[in-house]
């Protein structure tokens, strides 16, 4: 079996100053990994609760929530960087923490991605394309999980994989709220979602074939 470091997501903010300082701070607090990786489903799910209350607000007060929503899908990705530091560089593994630190993730993506697609008030597709995202998502994880459970190794590979997605939702969420102000249609959210559904694909094919590859050489 692989070392559970070989099977940690290459995060190169990990290796950096301000992220090792506030990790340390984390654990010097008395913060668990586990209650990091929760609080990670919470911001998604307050993103994703931006998301689909703006589709009711006023413009101005949409605007605010786009960008709310673009701020809780990043500290979500803090969550995910910390709950992983505290955990190893911070010696607070517990014999759950794989499973604190992979679900939540599966919550998290669906949650933002679906709700994203529930934002687009002015296409019929819009619910369906944040679903086939979000489904998609979670499919890529699927693989990965299912090769390191076959003997393969953990491929974090993209194109589009978790931190790909979420960025070009971040994005999304700050150009919508420009689109908002200005008075123009929906455009950017439907376009990502899309996006975001294509290279979800091509990661799923990508990661299957590394590793049957991988198996077969075995």
């Amino acid at each position: 079996m692989e070392s559970p470091l070989l099977n940690r997501r290459p995060i190169r903010v990990r290796e950096t100053a301000w992220a090792k300082a506030i990790a340390q701070k984390l654990v010097h607090v008395g913060v668990k990994p586990n209650q990091v990786s929760i609080l990670s489903v919470v911001c998604a799910t307050t993103s994703g609760m931006c998301l689909v209350g703006g589709t009711t607000a006023e413009e101005t007060f949409k605007a605010v929530l786009l960008i709310a929503a673009a701020v809780f899908i990043q500290l979500r990705l803090l969550c995910n960087l910390f709950d992983g530091m505290i955990a190893v560089e911070g010696g607070l593994k517990s014999k759950s923490g794989e499973i604190y630190n992979d679900l939540p993730d599966r919550l998290a993506d669906p949650l933002i991605l679906v709700c994203a697609g529930y934002s687009i008030t002015e296409s019929q597709w819009g619910d369906m394309l944040g679903w086939a995202a979000g489904l998609l998502a979670v499919m890529t994880a699927y693989v990965r999980v299912l090769g390191v459970s076959a003997g393969a190794s953990s491929y974090f590979c993209g194109p589009m994989a978790k931190q790909h997605r979420m960025a070009l939702v971040t994005v999304a969420c700050l150009i919508a709220a420009v689109e908002t102000m200005l008075g123009w249609k929906d455009y950017v959210m439907p376009w990502t979602l899309g996006v975001i559904s294509i290279g979800c694909i091509f990661t799923i094919a990508r990661r299957t074939f590394l590793i049957v590859r991988k198996l077969e050489l075995k």
